[in-house]
């Protein structure tokens, strides 16, 4: 056990054992007229999936901070972001609307208009003091969308200096929008921090192959950087007497930059760790299986400040939960509805991948509006993050197109890289990881139909133009901010070249990862 991580457990047990002092702030919460407003912090990483977290039962990652909000508050086991993308996963936290009613911001690197109310600048309007560090909104363009801040708030160099900002007992709202665990990663950074391969729990749309181990485990390297982060910030509002009266959110705002994962509406795309922590309110080790859609965020937070909630949010207020920790008992909590539009520029004429899915405790149905496009990007074409762009570029992506032609990789490549069929069903019990498309069989012909009725249903209701127009060109044209000119690579030289960045020598070939010449 390295020292580092030996200082880390010590701030946690510090963390768990130190008693709390409460902050002096004066004004009244109408909610609960014997205290004040609640602050609140809202830590989101950039690309974790459910559930790599200690708490969720992972053997390998280490997340003492995620873990102890956990413990001391409520643990959600069915909680999923709106769209496995970055803009406009965080556009729908901020909006408590879906990416298609968002207009532009229902694509990645979009323009966010400020038409629509953001609850971070209603708190703001109701006496709190707001800000944000590091990601927030993004990426994108929100000054042409009439924002001269970012919308998740004003940006502050650090925890400290956003407290310090603040008048005397106002209540804040802070965003700490990591960008962990992001690609790039800095190879071998897992393992030396003492992290075991063989406990890697590979999910089965990868390779089991050393060299995916040792990727995994530099993914969870920033993991536990970010959860670090969160911890030195929970300190911070100990030693200031602040936690007691504070709401710690902790989350992603999709799903693992591997293949089949981000930018795809399967549970490694779209199902997000989370915990929440309110010591005054919530019972100690809730766990919480009633499902959660991030457009409940901002109801959520404006009751808990006794603000009222805009009649044009579509998400649903979290207290009832948190304070009675309900499991299931709610026919309103037993499904989420899911979407993507473009996420990268990596087609021809910038065109989309359009999904819509719904999420049950027992079934995964996803529709593809325009199946007949590639939906990791087209294969020869490089306009931003490279062939098949919507899969961030990895030795774990790499290696599968290097393989795509022996009998025992070609499945993971048509997982990861193929045209997809119209329609898409997938028994949970039975294949956790969503890789048995089960769609075509007439055994579940009548379930098919019926969940395809829920989600057309939905999509009508909110509005979705997919709905009326199913083959709309709208986000295809909506404007991609990056200037990237659109170019054409050879394939084999990509993957040659991108594995020679990572590794040399003999380090190359006891990696696991070496790939023939022949190849």
């Amino acid at each position: 056990m390295t020292e580092n991580y030996i200082y880390r457990l010590s701030a946690i047990i510090f963390l768990i054992f130190s008693g709390a002092c409460t902050d002096r702030n004066t004004t009244s919460n109408p909610s609960h007229p014997e205290q004040p407003p609640p602050n609140i912090v809202f830590f989101i990483a950039d690309d974790w999936s459910y559930p790599h977290a200690g708490v969720y039962g992972d053997e390998t990652v280490r997340t003492p901070t995620f873990d102890f909000l956990a413990k001391e508050g409520a643990l959600f086991n069915n909680a999923f972001c709106a769209s496995p993308s970055c803009s406009p996963s965080r556009a729908s936290i901020l909006t408590s609307r879906y990416p298609h009613q968002l207009e532009s911001a229902g694509n990645l690197w979009s323009v966010f208009p400020k038409k629509f109310p953001n609850w971070v600048s209603i708190l703001e309007s109701n006496g709190y003091h707001t800000g944000k560090s590091r990601k927030g909104w993004g990426p994108g363009d929100y000054v042409s969308g009439g924002y001269t801040n970012n919308p998740a708030g004003k940006d502050y160099p650090d925890f400290r200096t956003f407290l310090d900002s603040r008048d005397q007992g106002q209540p804040f709202f802070y965003w700490f929008g990591s960008k962990d665990p992001h690609r790039d990663y800095e190879t071998n950074t897992g393992i030396k921090t003492g992290m075991d391969p063989a406990s890697v729990e590979v999910p089965a749309f990868l390779p089991d192959t050393p060299c995916v181990r040792n990727d995994m485990l530099d993914y969870y390297f920033e993991v536990e950087r970010f959860d670090r982060e969160c911890g030195n910030i929970m300190r911070i509002l100990r030693t200031r007497g602040l936690l007691e009266n504070t709401i710690l959110v902790m989350t992603s705002d999709n799903g693992m930059p591997f293949p089949r994962a981000k930018a795809n509406l399967y549970d490694y795309g779209t199902r997000m760790p989370l915990a929440i922590y309110w010591t005054s309110h919530i019972k100690q080790n809730s766990t919480i299986n009633d499902f959660v859609n991030f457009v409940d965020f901002g109801p959520t937070f404006l009751e808990a400040a006794g603000i009222s909630v805009p009649d044009e949010f579509e998400g649903k207020s979290l207290i009832s939960l948190l304070n009675y920790s309900k499991m299931n008992d709610s026919n309103e909590r037993n499904h989420v509805f899911l979407e993507r539009e473009r996420h990268a520029n990596v087609r021809k004429g910038n065109l989309s991948y359009p999904s819509r899915a719904i999420r049950t405790g027992e079934y995964l149905y996803i529709r593809n509006f325009e199946h007949e496009r590639w939906p990791a990007g087209d294969s020869l074409v490089h306009q931003s993050v490279g062939q098949y762009g919507d899969v961030d570029n990895s030795i774990s992506k790499f290696l599968i197109l290097a393989n795509r032609d022996d009998p025992e990789g070609q499945q993971l490549h048509k997982l990861a890289f193929d045209k997809r069929p119209e329609e898409e069903l997938y028994i949970l019990a039975n294949d956790p990881y969503n890789v048995k498309n089960v769609a075509a069989n007439k055994k579940y012909g009548r379930l098919k139909d019926s969940l395809r009725t829920e989600l057309t249903n939905w999509m009508n209701t909110t509005g979705d133009l997919r709905a009326t127009q199913p083959k709309t060109t709208y986000w295809d044209e909506v404007l991609y901010t990056p200037d990237y000119q659109r170019q054409n690579f050879n394939l084999d030289e990509e993957i040659k070249n991108y594995s020679m960045l990572l590794y040399n020598g003999s380090d190359f070939e006891k990696s696991g990862c070496y790939i023939p010449e022949n190849k």
